[in-house]
């Protein structure tokens, strides 16, 4: 008997440098055994020229649509997620793929800036996420600075403020929040912080150094597709994305002096 592979669909953009975006969301569904498709948003590159400065070129809408609409022909779509979409346009266009498709498992990574970035790369953008996509999400992963933006509570500094966000962000919508602190909150532990609409859990590790956890948030939000992919339950997937991304970010690498990217393939190859 023939195995099904489930089919999974990322649309997000290119980083260069291979460690984030749509390169960290294919290798991610590789190592759990599921088929990745790509619809890019925008190509981002980094100039060592210039510290390491970012440039972000945003695709057409009309060019991502006619991308989801090849990635829709290779029938069901298992799980799917969002990273940096760039623009109204193309966020509407996400929305619009994901009812017309019935997709079940979305998971909802709302980008708003590169990393080493602190400002957000489009803030009409952000709001479409908010209004558009929150809505529809089976789990959104915000980091620190995205879960302040989605709840309008700003700067998290603590688990508190954490938990204070993930109730706004599932009163959006979401029917799960995963508020991802790693190594941004103060104290020896790397903490994220799961959130059902019932429950809070507090997933952490101990604080790894160097922290080479380049593309760590768009690794973990493709881990969690993957395994909703593969018919884990929304908890399930999270304990393992975090598990997966801690064991990339222990055997991650140097890229260059700018940046250092986790080690997509160490958890398959360490257990």
């Amino acid at each position: 008997m023939t195995k099904i592979i489930p089919k999974v669909l990322t649309i997000a953009g290119s980083d260069a440098s291979g460690g984030a975006g749509m390169e960290a969301d294919l290798k991610t569904f590789e190592e759990f055994g599921t088929y990745g498709m790509v619809a890019l948003t925008s190509i981002v590159t980094m100039d060592p020229d210039t510290n390491w400065s970012h440039n972000v070129t945003v695709m057409d809408s009309g060019l991502v649509k006619a991308q989801l609409k090849t990635t829709g022909a290779g029938g069901e779509i298992a799980a799917m997620k969002t990273g940096m979409l760039g623009s109204v346009a193309i966020t509407e266009v996400a929305r619009e793929n994901i009812l017309s498709k019935k997709i079940n498992n979305v998971v909802i990574d709302p980008v708003m800036v590169c990393k080493g970035e602190d400002e957000v790369l489009n803030p009409e953008a952000a709001d479409a996420i908010r209004d558009l996509l929150i809505p529809i999400a089976t789990v959104t992963t915000p980091n620190l600075f995205e879960a302040g933006v989605l709840s309008g509570l700003g700067t998290l500094k603590s688990l508190d403020d954490m938990k204070q966000a993930a109730i706004k962000i599932h009163e959006l919508g979401a029917e799960n929040v995963i508020v991802k602190g790693g190594k941004a909150l103060e104290g020896e532990k790397a903490i994220d912080l799961f959130y059902d609409g019932a429950n809070f859990e507090v997933l952490e590790t101990d604080k790894i150094s160097p922290a080479y956890n380049h593309g760590a948030g768009c690794t973990f939000a493709a881990a969690v597709t993957a395994g909703l992919a593969n018919g884990l339950s929304v908890k399930e997937s999270v304990y393992q994305a975090k598990e997966f991304v801690t064991a990339g970010i222990r055997s991650g690498f140097a890229f260059n002096e700018y940046v250092g990217p986790l080690y997509h393939a160490a958890y398959r190859l360490n257990n």
